[in-house]
Formats: C-alpha cells, sequence, structure tokens
C-alpha cells in the first residue's frame, strides 16, 4: 500500500509540475500579446502627433481629430485597477486575450489591502476561472453570442469572486460534481486546485449550469 501511495504521489507531482509548466507558457505568451498591444499604442500615438501639428492653424479641427481619439482610447482602455498589483497583471493578462478572441466580456474587481489568501493563490484561482471560461467560450460557434463576466468584491466580509461564461452543452459530472473536459495531463488540475485553495482559506466554492449559462462563485471569509 506504502508503495502504491509513493508511485501515486510521484505520478500527481509530475503531472502537477507539467500543468503548471503550460500555465507559465501561457501566461508568457498573455504577457507578449498585452507588450504587444502597447507598443502598437505608442507607434499610433506618433501618428497622432503629426497628425495634430498639421492642424495647427485650424482648431476646430484639432478639436474634432481629439474628440475621436479619446473615443478611440476609451474603447482601447481596458485596464482594471483592483488595489493588489500582482492580481492586476494577472486579470488584465486575461482580460486582453479574451477580448482580442472576440469574447464579450465584463469585468469588476477591487480588493482589500489586506487578504487571508496569498497572491499566488488568488491569481491561480482567476487564472483557472478565466482559461476555462475562455476555452468554453472559444468551444461555442462563433455566431452565437459568446460572453463571459467576471466580478471580484468584498461582501459580508467575504472576498466574492464570481465568474460566468456562456457555454455549449452540459458540462460534465462525476459523483455529483462539475468535471473538466479537457484531454491531456491538465485534466481536473484547475478545478481541484481552486477547491483545494478555497478549503485551505475555510471558504467553499459553487458551481451552476442553467440555460447555456456555467457560473462559478469562490468564497473566502476575510
Amino acid at each position: 500500500m506504502k508503495l502504491f501511495d509513493l508511485i501515486f504521489g510521484r505520478m500527481l507531482n509530475r503531472r502537477i509540475a507539467e500543468y503548471q509548466s503550460d500555465l507559465i507558457q501561457k501566461h508568457v505568451s498573455e504577457v507578449e500579446n498585452v507588450y504587444k498591444t502597447m507598443r502598437g499604442w505608442r507607434h499610433d500615438y506618433h501618428n497622432h502627433i503629426q497628425a495634430m501639428l498639421a492642424l495647427t492653424d485650424q482648431p476646430e479641427e484639432i478639436r474634432s481629430y481629439l474628440l475621436r481619439l479619446n473615443d478611440d482610447l476609451t474603447t482601447v482602455d481596458t485596464v482594471l485597477k483592483t488595489g493588489n498589483v500582482t492580481l492586476d497583471a494577472i486579470l488584465n493578462s486575461k482580460l486582453s486575450l479574451i477580448k482580442n478572441s472576440g469574447i464579450q466580456v465584463s469585468a469588476k474587481a477591487a480588493v482589500p489591502q489586506n487578504l487571508p489568501v496569498s497572491d499566488i493563490d488568488l491569481c491561480v484561482i482567476i487564472g483557472n476561472l478565466l482559461d476555462n471560461a475562455l476555452e468554453a467560450c472559444q468551444n461555442q460557434p462563433k455566431e452565437e453570442k459568446r460572453a463571459i463576466r467576471i466580478f471580484i468584491g468584498v461582501l459580508k466580509n467575504q472576498l466574492y469572486i464570481y465568474c460566468q461564461n456562456t457555454t455549449k452543452g452540459i458540462p460534465k459530472k462525476r459523483n455529483g460534481k462539475y468535471v473538466s473536459s479537457k484531454p491531456g495531463s491538465g485534466h481536473g488540475i484547475g478545478l481541484m486546485r481552486i477547491d483545494s485553495i478555497a478549503a485551505r482559506n475555510k471558504g467553499f466554492v459553487n458551481r451552476q449550469h442553467e440555460d447555456g449559462i456555467f457560473a462559478t462563485e469562490v468564497i473566502i471569509p476575510l
């Protein structure tokens, strides 16, 4: 029995290491995507300045141009400031990736400075929630409405995390619990990690599916 436990433990550790390695590679790709977008904005600013210099003797034209530029910047500005720098990095990286995938997204997030859950654990929860939501939306036909909504805040002295996404079909269940449908070495580890972190912090996770919408609530006492 001890030999079996040892072998199982090694296999599980290897799977987790492979999964975390895949996550790191994915996050690197996402951050590079954000940097690429920022470089594009920098290049555009140069063009905008040149255009305004050419209109220095036409104040009304400059005003009109600036108004159009302001509308454009409002459209592309997706930066969320939650009060937690580490969370800002992972959250904005994921949201940028979701928007670039043509998926509608609604996000609102704010957290207090002192949290019972570590920054790393918080990012694991958010990263896995949004990864799963993105994959579910990408599995839907593009002509269907694909949307993700995430809310992070404090309700009744509890850290409340809510993630909702549209989905196709009925999610799989085993022993009354939702399970991942993803193949490969990372099968189900993301869901297990969320549940484990919530339990370790005396919180709980609630998952629901109804009418093409899948939602997850993570609640952790403050």
